[in-house]
């Protein structure tokens, strides 16, 4: 049952986490009633104050509750599981030594359309985010984001620290007391390259799926040259046209890297913290969301959070390079202004680039 209904959730929740968080309310909480609203209510909460990505950690936890230990995890493989394949077979076709025509002009028509969707996202989190902050607390979430936005341009896959470390500041400012996160940043740093990417979009990753986008590029780019800056883009645009979860996309990077090898590692490496942080916490789910350090800890986090996702704009803008998808990026923007789903636009930006490169027009390599 659990694995079969994960299965299903995981196939069909195109959109990120706002579907995933939709279609298990639906299936647990009003359909099954595995789960009473509250606590679903508390359950989503506490997977927003936790890194990583929230969609997948409430699919495990509400797997658990219905199917115990062993539930969670296989529930939590079935609803990873049918994305990642998808996935995989994409990374084999777009990343090949001779990549079709078709595939790359659906990436670079996606590409071009999610720089539009992840600007929106990052203005309305950003809106949201300083809304209700007055005072002190609304000038430090501002540089928050400052510093986020531009860590996500400037420093490349460092900017993980600087996510950490006004979370960090945050917190010891309310507490009075300092946090030393760079020792374990460090440690883990000396990873494989490739682990080390995924362990930083699964693990301390904060804001919702788009802040994997700057959290990946500096190393799959800049640092270690694994993908050129359009492949990246359509790769960013793969994930998001695909079920499940957001980050999935790093099983490409990890495929570009490595091969299939790379791919499975990434996967394996990216959604690992998940399981662990609901297996460790997931009983202390209704305590953690009224938790004060956690709060304050996500409330340096979280506004850094988005502004890198905002530098990732600029980070995506740049790897556009044909006249056309610049037109695409111009609709798309008007299209998602006048409330249109973000999944629609995506996949228009895809067949706009599917028909012109079949008419011969120029695809970005």
């Amino acid at each position: 049952m659990v694995v079969r209904e994960w299965a299903r959730i995981g196939a069909t929740s195109f959109g990120g986490p706002p579907a995933q968080v939709a279609l298990l309310r639906e299936l647990c909480v009003d359909r099954r009633r595995w789960i009473d609203a509250q606590e679903f209510e508390d359950a989503t909460a506490a997977t927003q104050l936790l890194p990583g990505p929230g969609g997948t950690q409430l699919a495990i936890y509400c797997a658990a509750r219905v199917g115990g230990g062993w539930g969670g995890a296989l529930g939590g493989l079935a609803f990873i599981l049918p994305g990642l394949v998808i996935v995989l077979g994409i990374s084999a076709i777009a990343l090949g030594s001779s990549p079709p025509l078709w595939i790359r002009g659906v990436g670079a028509g996606a590409a071009a359309a999610v720089v539009a969707v992840v600007g929106e996202a990052g203005l309305s989190l950003a809106r949201s985010s300083l809304a209700a902050r007055r005072g002190w607390r609304l000038a430090r979430a501002a540089a928050y984001l400052g510093l986020g936005a531009v860590a996500a341009v400037a420093v490349g896959p460092f900017v993980v620290l600087v996510l950490v470390a006004c979370g960090a500041f945050e917190l010891g400012l309310r507490a009075g007391f300092g946090v030393m996160a760079w020792p374990v940043l460090a440690a883990a740093a000396a990873l494989p390259p490739v682990a080390w990417t995924a362990l930083k979009v699964g693990a301390l990753s904060y804001g919702g799926g788009f802040v994997i986008i700057p959290l990946m590029q500096g190393d799959a780019v800049d640092a270690h040259h694994w993908m050129t800056g359009a492949q990246f883009a359509n790769a960013v645009a793969y994930g998001q046209l695909t079920p499940g979860p957001v980050v999935h996309t790093v099983a490409i990077v990890g495929w570009a890297a490595a091969g299939l090898g790379g791919a499975l590692l990434a996967a394996a490496v990216g959604f690992a913290p998940s399981f662990l942080a609901v297996a460790a916490l997931g009983h202390r789910f209704v305590r953690l969301r009224r938790s004060a350090p956690a709060r304050a800890f996500l409330d340096g986090a979280g506004p850094a959070a988005v502004g890198a996702i905002l530098g990732a704009v600029v980070l995506l803008f740049g790897a556009l390079e044909e006249w056309w998808q610049f037109a695409v990026l111009v609709v798309a923007a008007v299209v998602l202004g006048s409330g249109r789903a973000a999944f629609v636009v995506l996949v228009a930006g895809a067949l706009v680039g599917l028909v012109l490169a079949t008419a011969g027009a120029e695809i970005p390599s």
